[in-house]
C-alpha cells in the first residue's frame, strides 16, 4: 500500500481496523442490515498488548492533601502516555422526515501523547500516531508515523475562537464569572490549524476525575468531511474522564445546518488504553527531528489567531490540502534541509484569510 494512500485513509476515513463488526445499538429497529454494519479503517495491524498496570497519574490523583487546582493539572497531565485508541461513533436520531441514518463508525490506532509545553496555567499535549500494518504476504510493514491532533489546556482563559461555519473562527471574550475555576481546551488539526475551543470545569471524585465542556461548535469530522455534504457543523459537548488504564473522551453531538436546523444527533466514544511492548521509537525520532519545525507552525497560527477577530481557513489551495504541504516540509526538515522552516509562513498564508 502506498504511503500517500495510507495517510489519506488514516486522516479522513479511519485509522486501522482488525476487529470484526460487533453489536451496535443505534437504529437496530431498521430492516436494512447495512445500516447496522460499521464503517471505518480497512487496513489490518498486529495484535496490541494492553498494559495492566494502573496509570501513575491516576494513582497520584488519589493522594491526600491536593488542592482542586493541583488535581486539575494532574488530570490533564494524566492524558499523556502510550495508547491504543478506539474510536466509535453512532447516530442515535434524525430530525427530517426523509432522513436515513449513516452507518456507525469504528476504528482504532496506536498513538502516544506527549507534553510539549507545561506552565502553571497552560499545558500542551501533542498526539503522535505510530502504526504498523499487516501486508499481503503476512509480514509487518515498517512503522508509519503521523503527527496527529493537539490539545492545549489554559486555566481561566479569557479569549477563545468559536467556529461559526464555512471554515471561519471568530474571537470571543469571556467574562470573569464564566471562566472562574475553569479550563479551556483548544483542539488543533494535524496541520495545527484551529478545530474547536471550549471551556469547562474539572470535577474530582475519590477514584476518578472528569471535565465537561460547554456546548462547542466544530467543523465536520475528518471521518465525514469528504463523504458528506448534508450538514455544516457539529455542535456538542465533550467529556474527558481519567481511568486506571488511561482516559476516555465522550462526545454528544448535533449535526447542524447553518440555517439553525439540526439534521441528526450522534454519540461518540474515544477510549485510550495504555499499551506495553510496542515500538514507539520511530515516532519519538520523528518528533525529535521536527519539533522545532512544528513550533514555528504553532507560533504562526498563534500570532494569526491573536491579531485577528475572524479567520477563515481555506480547505485547499490548488487542490492540495494544507496538511500535505506542511507534512512535506516537515519531512524535508527532518532529512536535514533546515531551510524548509522558512517556508512555513509563505505556505500557511496561502490558506488563511483574516476577516
Amino acid at each position: 500500500m502506498k504511503l500517500s494512500v495510507i495517510l489519506i485513509s488514516i486522516l479522513f476515513f479511519g485509522i486501522v481496523s482488525t476487529e470484526e463488526p460487533g453489536y451496535v445499538f443505534g437504529w437496530t429497529h431498521l430492516a436494512d442490515p447495512d445500516l447496522q454494519a460499521p464503517i471505518g479503517g480497512s487496513t489490518t495491524g498486529p495484535e496490541i498488548e494492553i498494559d495492566e498496570n494502573p496509570n501513575p497519574y491516576w494513582l497520584e490523583l488519589q493522594s491526600p492533601g491536593l488542592s482542586k487546582y493541583e488535581k486539575d493539572r494532574l488530570a490533564i497531565l494524566a492524558m499523556q502516555g502510550r495508547y491504543k485508541a478506539n474510536f466509535d461513533f453512532m447516530e442515535t436520531m434524525g430530525f427530517f422526515e426523509t432522513y436515513s441514518p449513516s452507518r456507525p463508525y469504528q476504528s482504532w490506532g496506536t498513538e502516544f501523547v506527549k507534553v510539549i509545553e507545561d506552565r502553571e496555567d497552560f499545558i500542551s499535549l501533542q498526539h503522535i500516531m505510530v502504526m504498523f500494518f499487516e501486508q499481503d504476504d503476512g509480514s509487518i510493514s515498517d512503522p508509519i508515523v503521523v503527527k496527529h491532533w493537539r490539545q492545549d489546556w489554559h486555566y481561566e482563559d479569557k479569549t477563545i475562537n468559536v467556529y461559526v461555519g464555512d471554515n471561519i473562527w471568530k474571537k470571543q471574550t469571556l467574562s470573569d464569572k464564566e471562566i472562574q475555576g475553569k479550563w479551556s481546551q483548544s483542539v488543533y488539526q494535524v496541520d495545527d490549524s484551529p478545530r474547536y475551543q471550549g471551556y469547562g470545569e474539572w470535577k474530582h471524585y475519590k477514584n476518578t476525575s472528569s471535565w465537561v465542556s460547554e456546548e462547542t461548535n466544530r467543523p465536520l469530522p475528518r471521518r465525514e468531511t469528504t463523504i458528506r455534504e448534508d450538514y455544516d457543523l457539529l455542535s456538542g459537548t465533550n467529556l474527558h474522564t481519567i481511568t486506571p488504564s488511561g482516559w476516555v473522551h465522550e462526545q454528544n453531538n448535533s449535526k447542524v445546518l447553518l440555517n439553525g436546523k439540526v439534521l441528526a444527533k450522534e454519540i461518540g466514544l474515544a477510549r485510550y488504553q495504555m499499551v506495553s511492548d510496542f515500538d514507539w521509537s520511530a515516532g519519538e525520532e520523528y518528533w525529535d527531528k521536527t519539533k522545532l519545525f512544528w513550533l514555528e507552525v504553532r507560533n504562526y497560527w498563534k500570532k494569526t489567531l491573536e491579531k485577528s477577530d475572524q479567520v477563515q481557513v481555506l480547505k485547499a489551495n490548488q487542490e492540495k490540502p494544507l496538511f500535505a504541504e506542511l507534512f512535506g516540509l516537515a519531512d524535508s526538515y527532518a532529512k536535514g534541509n533546515l531551510e524548509s522552516i522558512n517556508e512555513v509562513a509563505p505556505v500557511i498564508s496561502k490558506y488563511v484569510e483574516e476577516i
